[in-house]
């Protein structure tokens, strides 16, 4: 199973409400068979409870606890906003990454993506590239095993 998929690598999205860019990216794990309907839902309420704004221009949405047994398989994808999102607080957020971690996978998938972007190379290129599969690449790379 592809943890990343080249078709849930979305570039250049116009700035929507914090809200809607985690529900897009929950539609994506959804359409691609990674969770189920109520993952959503997860997603939103995790955002409520405490931010998944990482830093560097990074977020990263993925369901609270309750909705984990909503995962049928570990999955990400990446959308860019190059105009941002705003995360609160002063954070804005040029890359949302929509993540659902089966079991413990989540904490390697996140500790992937972590390690990706503290390379302020790597990250300018996600946060600007107009090539998805620059993306792929990257996350291949930098061992998010997709």
């Amino acid at each position: 199973d592809q943890i990343l998929m080249k078709s849930n690598i979305i570039l250049n999205r116009p700035t929507v409400t914090m809200e809607e860019a985690i529900v897009h990216a929950g539609e994506l794990l959804l359409r691609s068979g990674y969770v189920e309907e109520g993952y959503i839902e997860g997603m939103l309420a995790r955002e409520k409870k405490f931010s998944t704004y990482i830093g560097n221009g990074v977020a990263i949405p993925h369901g609270e606890n309750e909705v984990k047994d909503l995962i049928k398989a570990s999955g990400i994808v990446v959308v860019q906003y190059p105009e941002g999102i705003s995360f609160g607080d002063g954070k804005l957020a040029k890359i949302v990454i929509g993540i659902a971690g089966k079991g413990n996978e989540h904490i390697q998938i996140l500790a992937n993506i972590a390690e990706a972007i503290e390379d302020e190379a790597v990250l300018d290129e996600i946060v600007k590239t107009n090539d998805g599969e620059t993306i792929y690449r990257l996350f291949s790379s930098e061992g998010v095993n997709v």
